[in-house]
């Protein structure tokens, strides 16, 4: 019996800039912290037969690793070479489609497993290259490289992706006093949405490709605050943090009509009403939760949003990547 778990994410700035059509022309810069929910995977050899046997939000038992519906599973398995006699079953902290980079960090926890099955150490970096070929080049999400590269490494990193795709991945300085300090500020929120980030970001990127001004404007100045935010949060300077989230909100919802309907435009006009100074949809937007920033108490905003039919999703910032809990 082998179990992972990989953790999800919350980005800070510069989120949407990984994506392939936009980094490889200008380089990419997101700024992300791994958080304490988690993706678990238990992998389980079968003792009576050679069946691949899979438990997700659905059940699959076939014979073949070409007959899996799972798209994940399958590519993951074809990468690492096991094509029968494993039982593997998936577990969420949160549902799929919420914005925390669930298909990266669930990529992640499988290979870990997978390799670990096949008694295999493999580094994080390795890891992190093989979910995002499975689900860039393989499979040709339209997605960067953000979600794989936080849930493998963990903690609070700046990733830098340059035009060559290649992910430099830079730990930040910022202080654990300051970490914690943000915990304190930040609150997130689950709309009760869920969307399919693919149909969101493939908008974006079909713009991007198209040289769309207002698109590539946007997707520079998102950079560039991220950019900004690494800064603030290096010198220490955190009451100026909800300002910045404001302005990344701003710019990111120029990129599509998608990310934000009228009533998840009204859903932060009230947050910003109550207390917020800044905030934002986490991951491609269209739904899944929100982010909010506020200096002084939060007693008020979580009293309106919890009213307004949101819940709210307590959380910590987590120093650990993909790791192997069991292994017997």
């Amino acid at each position: 019996m082998i179990v992972t778990r990989a953790p999800l994410r919350l980005p800070l700035g510069g989120g949407g800039t990984d994506i392939v059509s936009y980094a490889s022309r200008f380089g990419g810069f997101v700024l992300s912290s791994a958080i304490d929910k988690f993706i678990y995977i238990s992998v389980n050899r079968p003792q009576a037969d050679d069946f691949i046997r899979l438990k997700y939000s659905r059940s699959e038992t076939v014979s073949t690793v070409d007959d899996i519906q799972n798209e994940l599973i399958r590519e993951a398995l074809k990468l690492t070479g096991i094509d029968k006699g494993i039982e593997i079953t998936a577990m969420a902290d949160v549902p799929d489609g919420t914005g925390l980079g669930s298909s990266g960090a669930f990529l992640v926890a499988l290979l870990l497993a997978l390799h670990t099955f096949k008694k295999e150490s493999v580094p994080a970096e390795v890891l992190a290259k093989e979910a995002a070929t499975i689900e860039i080049d393989i499979l040709g999400h339209p997605i960067g490289k953000h979600d794989q590269y936080v849930a493998a490494f963990g903690g609070l990193v700046a990733l830098e992706i340059g035009r060559d795709n290649v992910v430099d991945v830079r730990a930040t300085n910022i202080s654990p006093e300051v970490v914690r300090e943000m915990e304190n500020h930040l609150t997130l929120f689950y709309t009760g949405r869920i969307r399919r980030s693919v149909e969101v970001l493939r908008k974006q990127d079909n713009s991007t490709k198209i040289n769309d001004s207002r698109v590539i404007d946007s997707l520079h100045e998102i950079k560039e605050v991220g950019i900004r935010i690494k800064t603030l949060l290096e010198e220490e300077r955190i009451e100026n943090l909800g300002a910045l989230f404001d302005a990344h909100w701003q710019a990111k919802i120029k990129l599509s009509d998608a990310i934000a309907d009228r009533e998840i435009i009204d859903l932060y006009g009230l947050a910003k009403a109550n207390g917020a100074e800044g905030g934002k949809l986490v991951g491609a937007g269209g739904g899944g939760f929100m982010a909010f920033f506020a200096n002084g108490s939060m007693l008020k905003l979580r009293s309106v949003l919890v009213s307004e039919g949101l819940r709210e999703l307590p959380f910590r910032f987590e120093p650990e990547g993909a790791k192997v809990l069991v292994d017997f």
